[in-house]
Protein backbone atom coordinates (compact mmCIF):
# COMPACT_ATOMS: atom_id res chain seq x y z
CA UNK A 1 0.00 0.00 0.00
CA UNK A 2 1.62 3.11 -1.16
CA UNK A 3 1.87 6.28 1.54
CA UNK A 4 -1.26 8.05 0.14
CA UNK A 5 -3.30 5.49 0.06
CA UNK A 6 -2.64 4.94 3.68
CA UNK A 7 -3.13 8.47 4.91
CA UNK A 8 -6.63 8.29 2.50
CA UNK A 9 -7.39 4.78 4.44
CA UNK A 10 -6.45 6.65 7.99
CA UNK A 11 -8.28 9.70 7.38
CA UNK A 12 -11.61 7.62 6.76
CA UNK A 13 -10.44 5.63 10.01
CA UNK A 14 -10.50 9.00 11.65
CA UNK A 15 -13.93 10.36 11.04
CA UNK A 16 -12.91 13.56 13.53
CA UNK A 17 -9.68 14.90 10.95
CA UNK A 18 -11.90 17.48 9.53
CA UNK A 19 -11.48 19.22 13.03
CA UNK A 20 -7.76 20.03 11.98
CA UNK A 21 -8.87 22.88 10.21
CA UNK A 22 -9.50 25.76 12.06
CA UNK A 23 -12.08 27.55 10.46
CA UNK A 24 -14.30 24.21 10.29
CA UNK A 25 -13.46 23.47 13.76
CA UNK A 26 -15.44 26.74 15.18
CA UNK A 27 -17.77 26.97 12.72
CA UNK A 28 -18.66 23.53 13.71
CA UNK A 29 -18.54 24.00 16.84
CA UNK A 30 -21.30 26.80 16.72
CA UNK A 31 -22.98 24.82 14.42
CA UNK A 32 -23.76 22.06 17.33
CA UNK A 33 -24.72 25.04 19.88
CA UNK A 34 -27.10 26.14 17.26
CA UNK A 35 -28.91 22.89 16.08
CA UNK A 36 -29.64 22.35 19.89
CA UNK A 37 -31.40 24.56 19.45
CA UNK A 38 -33.27 24.18 15.74
CA UNK A 39 -34.43 20.86 17.37
CA UNK A 40 -36.25 22.08 20.48
CA UNK A 41 -38.46 24.38 17.90
CA UNK A 42 -39.05 21.00 15.86
CA UNK A 43 -40.90 19.84 18.72
CA UNK A 44 -42.38 23.08 19.87
CA UNK A 45 -43.83 24.44 16.65
CA UNK A 46 -46.16 21.33 15.37
CA UNK A 47 -46.98 21.20 19.32
CA UNK A 48 -47.96 24.18 19.54
CA UNK A 49 -49.58 24.44 16.11
CA UNK A 50 -51.55 21.08 17.07
CA UNK A 51 -53.03 22.42 20.24
CA UNK A 52 -54.05 25.44 18.50
CA UNK A 53 -56.05 23.88 15.88
CA UNK A 54 -56.54 19.74 16.79
CA UNK A 55 -56.23 19.80 13.03
CA UNK A 56 -53.48 17.35 11.62
CA UNK A 57 -54.72 19.04 8.45
CA UNK A 58 -53.59 22.26 9.52
CA UNK A 59 -50.34 20.88 11.59
CA UNK A 60 -49.53 19.78 7.66
CA UNK A 61 -50.15 23.22 6.43
CA UNK A 62 -47.73 24.61 8.77
CA UNK A 63 -45.25 22.18 7.95
CA UNK A 64 -46.16 23.03 4.10
CA UNK A 65 -45.46 26.75 4.74
CA UNK A 66 -42.42 25.95 6.33
CA UNK A 67 -40.97 24.08 2.50
CA UNK A 68 -42.86 25.88 0.28
CA UNK A 69 -40.42 28.91 -0.28
CA UNK A 70 -37.62 25.88 -1.32
CA UNK A 71 -40.02 24.54 -4.29
CA UNK A 72 -40.36 28.07 -5.67
CA UNK A 73 -36.94 30.00 -4.88
CA UNK A 74 -33.91 27.37 -4.15
CA UNK A 75 -32.67 27.33 -7.79
CA UNK A 76 -32.56 31.12 -7.74
CA UNK A 77 -30.40 30.79 -4.56
CA UNK A 78 -27.95 28.30 -6.00
CA UNK A 79 -26.63 31.20 -8.42
CA UNK A 80 -26.84 33.26 -5.54
CA UNK A 81 -24.61 30.76 -3.62
CA UNK A 82 -22.43 31.09 -6.72
CA UNK A 83 -22.29 34.84 -6.99
CA UNK A 84 -21.61 36.09 -3.32
CA UNK A 85 -19.48 35.06 -0.56
CA UNK A 86 -20.38 32.20 1.19
CA UNK A 87 -19.94 33.95 4.54
CA UNK A 88 -21.53 36.52 4.06
CA UNK A 89 -24.55 35.03 3.36
CA UNK A 90 -24.63 32.58 6.11
CA UNK A 91 -23.85 35.77 8.19
CA UNK A 92 -27.47 37.50 6.62
CA UNK A 93 -29.59 34.19 7.07
CA UNK A 94 -28.04 33.44 10.67
CA UNK A 95 -29.36 36.56 11.87
CA UNK A 96 -32.27 36.60 10.11
CA UNK A 97 -33.30 33.75 11.31
CA UNK A 98 -32.43 34.95 15.33
CA UNK A 99 -34.69 37.50 14.68
CA UNK A 100 -37.82 35.17 13.19
CA UNK A 101 -37.29 32.87 16.24
CA UNK A 102 -37.15 35.26 19.08
CA UNK A 103 -40.04 37.46 17.68
CA UNK A 104 -41.61 34.16 18.21
CA UNK A 105 -40.77 33.75 21.45
CA UNK A 106 -42.36 37.06 22.57
CA UNK A 107 -45.44 36.39 20.96
CA UNK A 108 -45.89 33.04 23.30
CA UNK A 109 -44.79 34.51 26.10
CA UNK A 110 -47.09 37.75 25.57
CA UNK A 111 -50.10 35.20 25.19
CA UNK A 112 -50.74 36.66 22.03
CA UNK A 113 -50.03 33.73 19.71
CA UNK A 114 -52.61 33.16 17.04
CA UNK A 115 -52.38 30.03 14.56
CA UNK A 116 -51.82 32.20 11.53
CA UNK A 117 -48.44 33.42 13.00
CA UNK A 118 -46.75 29.85 13.30
CA UNK A 119 -47.86 30.00 9.73
CA UNK A 120 -46.50 33.62 8.66
CA UNK A 121 -43.65 32.86 11.43
CA UNK A 122 -43.03 29.17 9.67
CA UNK A 123 -43.05 30.56 6.11
CA UNK A 124 -40.24 33.22 6.98
CA UNK A 125 -38.02 30.73 8.14
CA UNK A 126 -38.70 28.59 5.16
CA UNK A 127 -37.60 31.74 2.99
CA UNK A 128 -34.50 32.42 5.31
CA UNK A 129 -33.72 28.67 5.50
CA UNK A 130 -34.02 28.28 0.89
CA UNK A 131 -30.84 30.42 1.34
CA UNK A 132 -28.96 28.93 4.09
CA UNK A 133 -28.98 25.50 3.04
CA UNK A 134 -27.30 25.21 -0.51
CA UNK A 135 -24.59 28.20 1.17
CA UNK A 136 -23.53 25.76 3.92
CA UNK A 137 -23.64 22.92 2.11
CA UNK A 138 -21.17 24.71 -0.50
CA UNK A 139 -19.27 26.44 2.67
CA UNK A 140 -17.46 23.29 3.52
CA UNK A 141 -15.55 22.68 1.19
CA UNK A 142 -14.32 26.26 1.57
CA UNK A 143 -13.47 25.17 4.82
CA UNK A 144 -11.59 21.38 4.21
CA UNK A 145 -11.17 21.12 1.04
CA UNK A 146 -11.94 17.83 -1.31
CA UNK A 147 -9.57 15.58 0.44
CA UNK A 148 -11.58 15.95 4.13
CA UNK A 149 -14.92 16.84 2.44
CA UNK A 150 -16.69 13.24 3.06
CA UNK A 151 -15.85 13.14 6.26
CA UNK A 152 -16.47 16.76 6.96
CA UNK A 153 -20.40 16.08 5.50
CA UNK A 154 -20.74 12.93 7.79
CA UNK A 155 -19.20 14.83 10.81
CA UNK A 156 -21.59 17.56 9.97
CA UNK A 157 -24.13 14.94 10.25
CA UNK A 158 -22.88 13.41 13.71
CA UNK A 159 -23.41 17.23 15.10
CA UNK A 160 -27.23 17.32 13.53
CA UNK A 161 -28.37 14.04 15.10
CA UNK A 162 -26.61 14.20 18.23
CA UNK A 163 -28.74 17.44 18.46
CA UNK A 164 -31.54 15.70 17.03
CA UNK A 165 -31.49 13.25 20.23
CA UNK A 166 -30.70 16.04 22.65
CA UNK A 167 -32.56 19.12 21.61
CA UNK A 168 -36.02 16.84 21.57
CA UNK A 169 -35.85 15.28 24.73
CA UNK A 170 -34.40 18.61 26.75
CA UNK A 171 -37.60 20.56 25.25
CA UNK A 172 -40.20 17.67 25.98
CA UNK A 173 -38.89 17.81 29.56
CA UNK A 174 -38.68 21.87 29.61
CA UNK A 175 -42.00 22.19 27.51
CA UNK A 176 -43.82 19.58 30.36
CA UNK A 177 -42.61 22.48 33.29
CA UNK A 178 -42.17 25.45 31.81
CA UNK A 179 -44.33 25.83 28.49
CA UNK A 180 -43.46 25.79 24.99
CA UNK A 181 -42.31 29.45 24.88
CA UNK A 182 -38.69 28.77 26.63
CA UNK A 183 -38.09 26.79 23.42
CA UNK A 184 -38.41 29.10 20.81
CA UNK A 185 -36.11 31.28 22.81
CA UNK A 186 -33.48 29.08 23.63
CA UNK A 187 -33.62 28.21 20.21
CA UNK A 188 -33.31 32.04 18.63
CA UNK A 189 -30.16 32.68 21.50
CA UNK A 190 -28.54 30.00 19.99
CA UNK A 191 -27.87 31.18 16.67
CA UNK A 192 -25.87 33.85 18.22
CA UNK A 193 -23.28 30.82 18.40
CA UNK A 194 -22.94 30.69 14.45
CA UNK A 195 -22.66 34.28 14.58
CA UNK A 196 -19.42 34.20 16.75
CA UNK A 197 -18.21 30.94 15.31
CA UNK A 198 -18.29 32.97 11.91
CA UNK A 199 -16.16 35.42 12.90
CA UNK A 200 -12.74 33.17 13.39
CA UNK A 201 -14.20 31.13 9.99
CA UNK A 202 -10.88 32.18 6.86
CA UNK A 203 -12.25 29.95 3.83
CA UNK A 204 -9.24 28.33 2.42
CA UNK A 205 -8.07 29.69 -1.04
CA UNK A 206 -9.52 27.64 -3.41
CA UNK A 207 -9.23 28.09 -7.03
CA UNK A 208 -12.62 28.09 -9.06
CA UNK A 209 -12.91 27.48 -12.68
CA UNK A 210 -15.29 30.21 -13.54
CA UNK A 211 -16.14 30.83 -16.84
CA UNK A 212 -17.40 33.88 -18.18
CA UNK A 213 -20.53 35.60 -16.13
CA UNK A 214 -24.01 34.85 -17.86
CA UNK A 215 -26.96 35.92 -17.02
CA UNK A 216 -29.28 34.49 -14.29
CA UNK A 217 -31.38 32.94 -16.38
CA UNK A 218 -28.47 31.31 -18.58
CA UNK A 219 -26.85 30.03 -15.41
CA UNK A 220 -29.62 28.30 -13.91
CA UNK A 221 -29.73 26.42 -17.39
CA UNK A 222 -26.31 25.52 -17.42
CA UNK A 223 -26.82 24.11 -14.02
CA UNK A 224 -30.11 22.14 -15.50
CA UNK A 225 -28.32 21.40 -18.41
CA UNK A 226 -25.39 19.22 -16.56
CA UNK A 227 -27.48 17.35 -14.14
CA UNK A 228 -29.84 16.20 -16.67
CA UNK A 229 -26.52 14.92 -18.38
CA UNK A 230 -25.25 13.39 -15.39
CA UNK A 231 -27.09 10.20 -15.24
CA UNK A 232 -25.79 9.38 -11.34
CA UNK A 233 -26.80 13.10 -10.15
CA UNK A 234 -30.00 12.77 -12.41
CA UNK A 235 -30.96 9.60 -10.05
CA UNK A 236 -29.64 10.61 -6.80
CA UNK A 237 -31.96 13.57 -6.83
CA UNK A 238 -35.17 11.94 -7.86
CA UNK A 239 -34.09 9.47 -4.96
CA UNK A 240 -33.71 12.46 -2.58
CA UNK A 241 -37.08 14.10 -4.08
CA UNK A 242 -38.89 10.43 -3.22
CA UNK A 243 -37.89 10.40 0.49
CA UNK A 244 -37.79 14.01 1.18
CA UNK A 245 -41.63 14.29 0.03
CA UNK A 246 -42.73 10.78 1.88
CA UNK A 247 -40.00 10.12 4.36
CA UNK A 248 -39.42 13.42 5.97
CA UNK A 249 -43.15 13.91 7.93
CA UNK A 250 -42.32 13.44 11.44
CA UNK A 251 -42.92 16.86 12.17
CA UNK A 252 -46.64 16.48 11.37
CA UNK A 253 -46.89 12.56 11.79
CA UNK A 254 -45.61 12.14 15.38
CA UNK A 255 -47.79 14.71 17.43
CA UNK A 256 -50.84 13.33 15.94
CA UNK A 257 -49.74 9.61 16.43
CA UNK A 258 -48.03 10.38 19.97
CA UNK A 259 -51.67 12.71 21.17
CA UNK A 260 -54.02 10.37 19.31
CA UNK A 261 -52.84 6.87 19.38
CA UNK A 262 -50.05 6.52 22.04
CA UNK A 263 -52.26 8.68 24.02
CA UNK A 264 -49.25 10.45 25.61
CA UNK A 265 -48.00 14.08 26.37
CA UNK A 266 -45.65 16.94 25.54
CA UNK A 267 -42.56 14.83 27.16
CA UNK A 268 -43.32 11.52 25.56
CA UNK A 269 -43.40 13.42 21.90
CA UNK A 270 -39.96 14.90 22.96
CA UNK A 271 -38.84 11.57 23.49
CA UNK A 272 -40.15 10.02 20.17
CA UNK A 273 -38.16 12.55 18.64
CA UNK A 274 -35.06 11.87 20.21
CA UNK A 275 -35.38 8.24 19.47
CA UNK A 276 -35.48 9.28 15.57
CA UNK A 277 -32.76 11.15 16.18
CA UNK A 278 -30.59 8.42 17.81
CA UNK A 279 -31.16 6.46 15.29
CA UNK A 280 -30.24 8.98 12.70
CA UNK A 281 -26.84 9.54 14.59
CA UNK A 282 -25.50 6.51 14.28
CA UNK A 283 -26.12 6.42 10.78
CA UNK A 284 -24.17 9.50 10.60
CA UNK A 285 -21.13 7.37 12.85
CA UNK A 286 -21.73 4.77 9.94
CA UNK A 287 -21.20 7.05 7.29
CA UNK A 288 -18.31 8.82 8.98
CA UNK A 289 -16.39 5.50 9.92
CA UNK A 290 -16.28 4.12 6.59
CA UNK A 291 -12.98 3.14 5.41
CA UNK A 292 -12.95 2.82 1.35
CA UNK A 293 -12.89 6.57 0.00
CA UNK A 294 -16.57 7.67 -1.86
CA UNK A 295 -19.56 6.75 -1.52
CA UNK A 296 -21.17 3.43 -1.52
CA UNK A 297 -23.46 3.73 -4.42
CA UNK A 298 -26.06 0.25 -3.35
CA UNK A 299 -26.78 2.43 0.32
CA UNK A 300 -28.59 4.59 -2.39
CA UNK A 301 -30.64 1.77 -3.85
CA UNK A 302 -31.49 -0.32 -0.74
CA UNK A 303 -32.08 2.67 1.60
CA UNK A 304 -35.21 3.77 0.67
CA UNK A 305 -36.72 0.27 0.34
CA UNK A 306 -36.34 -0.49 4.00
CA UNK A 307 -37.18 3.11 5.08
CA UNK A 308 -40.47 2.40 3.24
CA UNK A 309 -41.35 -0.91 4.97
CA UNK A 310 -40.45 0.41 8.62
CA UNK A 311 -42.42 3.56 7.67
CA UNK A 312 -45.76 0.78 7.29
CA UNK A 313 -44.44 -1.44 10.29
CA UNK A 314 -44.67 2.01 12.43
CA UNK A 315 -48.25 2.03 11.96
CA UNK A 316 -48.72 -1.59 13.17
CA UNK A 317 -48.18 -0.56 16.75
CA UNK A 318 -49.48 1.44 19.44
CA UNK A 319 -46.39 0.67 22.00
CA UNK A 320 -44.04 3.68 22.73
CA UNK A 321 -41.11 1.98 23.09
CA UNK A 322 -41.71 -0.34 19.60
CA UNK A 323 -42.47 3.09 18.05
CA UNK A 324 -39.72 4.81 19.08
CA UNK A 325 -37.52 1.57 18.18
CA UNK A 326 -38.65 1.41 14.21
CA UNK A 327 -38.32 5.47 13.99
CA UNK A 328 -34.53 4.71 15.09
CA UNK A 329 -34.39 2.31 12.41
CA UNK A 330 -36.26 4.45 9.53
CA UNK A 331 -33.53 7.43 10.85
CA UNK A 332 -30.80 5.41 11.04
CA UNK A 333 -31.29 3.88 6.99
CA UNK A 334 -32.50 7.29 6.07
CA UNK A 335 -29.23 9.16 7.15
CA UNK A 336 -26.85 6.23 5.47
CA UNK A 337 -28.86 7.46 2.52
CA UNK A 338 -28.86 11.20 3.02
CA UNK A 339 -24.86 11.31 3.74
CA UNK A 340 -24.21 9.35 0.89
CA UNK A 341 -26.12 11.17 -1.93
CA UNK A 342 -24.83 13.91 -0.36
CA UNK A 343 -21.46 12.98 -1.22
CA UNK A 344 -22.30 11.56 -4.30
CA UNK A 345 -23.93 14.85 -5.60
CA UNK A 346 -21.33 17.37 -4.04
CA UNK A 347 -18.15 14.79 -5.72
CA UNK A 348 -20.02 14.94 -8.94
CA UNK A 349 -19.94 18.18 -9.49
CA UNK A 350 -17.81 21.06 -11.00
CA UNK A 351 -16.63 23.38 -8.30
CA UNK A 352 -17.67 26.85 -10.71
CA UNK A 353 -21.47 24.60 -10.83
CA UNK A 354 -21.83 23.64 -6.78
CA UNK A 355 -23.60 26.08 -5.57
CA UNK A 356 -26.66 25.45 -8.22
CA UNK A 357 -26.47 21.70 -8.04
CA UNK A 358 -26.53 21.77 -4.67
CA UNK A 359 -29.78 24.38 -4.69
CA UNK A 360 -31.58 21.66 -6.78
CA UNK A 361 -30.28 19.04 -4.62
CA UNK A 362 -32.53 21.34 -2.06
CA UNK A 363 -35.81 21.85 -4.45
CA UNK A 364 -35.93 18.43 -4.53
CA UNK A 365 -35.09 17.74 -1.06
CA UNK A 366 -36.86 20.17 0.98
CA UNK A 367 -38.76 21.54 -1.61
CA UNK A 368 -40.99 18.38 -1.96
CA UNK A 369 -41.86 18.36 1.59
CA UNK A 370 -44.65 21.02 1.21
CA UNK A 371 -46.69 17.83 -1.24
CA UNK A 372 -45.78 15.22 1.90
CA UNK A 373 -46.33 16.99 4.69
CA UNK A 374 -50.14 17.71 3.29
CA UNK A 375 -50.24 14.68 2.18
CA UNK A 376 -49.08 13.50 5.54
CA UNK A 377 -51.48 15.52 7.25
CA UNK A 378 -54.40 14.74 4.85
CA UNK A 379 -54.08 11.02 5.37
CA UNK A 380 -54.60 11.01 9.08
CA UNK A 381 -57.25 13.49 9.01
CA UNK A 382 -58.96 10.74 6.04
CA UNK A 383 -57.51 7.40 7.36
CA UNK A 384 -57.20 8.04 10.65
CA UNK A 385 -53.96 9.23 12.94
CA UNK A 386 -52.97 5.73 12.90
CA UNK A 387 -52.13 4.88 9.50
CA UNK A 388 -49.99 8.44 8.16
CA UNK A 389 -47.07 6.42 8.90
CA UNK A 390 -48.52 3.50 6.71
CA UNK A 391 -49.93 5.76 3.68
CA UNK A 392 -46.53 7.82 3.32
CA UNK A 393 -44.56 4.22 3.57
CA UNK A 394 -46.67 3.12 1.02
CA UNK A 395 -46.01 5.94 -1.51
CA UNK A 396 -42.08 5.74 -1.06
CA UNK A 397 -42.69 2.28 -1.97
CA UNK A 398 -44.90 2.90 -4.90
CA UNK A 399 -42.62 6.00 -6.00
CA UNK A 400 -39.34 3.53 -5.88
CA UNK A 401 -40.97 0.83 -7.71
CA UNK A 402 -41.69 3.58 -10.68
CA UNK A 403 -37.74 4.65 -10.46
CA UNK A 404 -36.29 1.05 -11.01
CA UNK A 405 -39.08 0.86 -14.14
CA UNK A 406 -37.21 3.36 -15.17
CA UNK A 407 -34.16 2.84 -14.54
CA UNK A 408 -34.22 -0.52 -16.41
CA UNK A 409 -36.02 1.03 -19.66
CA UNK A 410 -33.30 3.67 -19.74
CA UNK A 411 -30.52 0.98 -19.55
CA UNK A 412 -32.02 -1.30 -22.40
CA UNK A 413 -32.11 1.90 -24.63
CA UNK A 414 -28.44 2.43 -23.74
CA UNK A 415 -27.67 -0.96 -25.26
CA UNK A 416 -29.33 -0.52 -27.86
CA UNK A 417 -27.63 2.68 -28.36
CA UNK A 418 -24.30 1.38 -28.20
CA UNK A 419 -25.29 -1.56 -30.50
CA UNK A 420 -26.59 0.19 -32.97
Amino acid sequence: MSKASSAGQAAFNNPFIPLKHRSFRYYWIGMCVSLIGTWMQSVAQPWLAYSLTNSALLLGLVGAMQYTPALFLSLFAGVVVDRWPIKRIIYFTQASAMMIVLSLALLVYSGAVRYWHILLMAGLLGLVNTLDMPARQAFVVQLVGKDDLMNAIALNSVAFNTARVIGPAVAGILMAYYGVGVCFLINGLSFAAVLIGLLFVVPLPIQMERPAPESVWAELKTGLRYVGEQRMVLETIVLVAILGAFALNNNVLLPVFNQEVLQLGEGSLGFLFSFAGAGALMGALTIASLSRIGPRTWVLNVAPVLIGVLLILTTLNSSFWLTGLLLAAAAFFFNLFSSTANTTVQISTPDHLRGRVMSLYTLFFIGTAPLGNLYAGWSCEFWGPQYGFAACGIMVLAALVLVYLLRTIWGKDKVRDEAG
